[in-house]
């Protein structure tokens, strides 16, 4: 079996090759196109218990990262393999002109996460004084008063997802979630595949975005590679 961490272009100068999942990698070039490779490394062992399996993908993904850091590459899921090296060449061969036409288009670019976690309304507490009909209407105010806020957001998700498509020809929305350790505050996730070097420029949007969209708390993750592109 031949473990594969990623594709990437053939390059003249040499790369600085990581430690992989249980040993050192390697590179397996055919013509314009390199793999990243552990040989001797089946995926199925890599599930004989859950602290192997995590150490694993952690592994895989620290591998692409480091390679990232020097050459453009098509990330591979975790598990991929081959079941020889002549099968990864015969695979290489065939596909050479798609990947090497993906490669060219993310040179120079990263996956950006852009993510917008809900601000929840800060109630006004009821008067404990209040009773009957006083006591109803106040909770009927509070209650307009989230569902308001909640079209607010829907508002401004939508503001946000507009001007994304607007400033960016590749984009993909991710799915949407709970925030970690608060059921009630939703999260979305915009994908972006941005240039690497003006990048700076996209901080300095999320920024405009983050005053125009009260809402919503607006971050943005390190440059990755481009995972939802490929």
């Amino acid at each position: 079996m031949l473990y594969t961490y990623a594709f990437l272009p053939n390059l003249p100068r040499s790369l600085e090759l990581p430690f992989g999942i249980a040993a050192a990698v390697e590179l397996l070039q055919v013509d314009d196109l390199a793999a990243i490779v552990e040989p001797h490394l089946a995926a199925e062992t890599l599930h004989e218990n859950d602290d192997r399996l995590m150490q694993a993908v952690v592994a895989h993904d620290r591998v692409i990262r480091q390679m990232f850091q020097q050459t453009s590459l098509l990330p591979l899921r975790f598990g991929t393999q081959f079941v020889s090296r002549q099968g990864l060449v015969e695979h290489l061969e065939a596909h050479q002109s798609d990947y090497v036409a993906k490669l060219e288009r993310f040179e120079g670019r990263a996956e950006y996460l852009l993510k917008l976690a809900s601000v929840s309304l800060v109630e006004a507490p009821i008067a404990p004084d209040l009773k009957g009909k006083q006591y109803f209407l106040a909770k009927k105010e509070a209650y307009q008063a989230q569902v308001d806020w909640q079209q607010q957001q829907q508002i401004e998700l939508q503001a946000i997802a507009e001007a994304i498509a607007g400033q960016y020809s590749d984009w993909v929305r991710g799915d949407s979630g709970a925030a970690q350790g608060d059921a009630l505050s939703k999260v979305e996730r915009f994908y972006i595949l941005g240039d690497r070097v003006p990048e700076r420029w996209l901080y300095e949007q999320l920024s405009v975005w983050q005053r125009q969209h009260s809402a919503w708390e607006i971050s943005l993750e390190a440059p990755l590679p481009p995972y939802h592109f490929v």
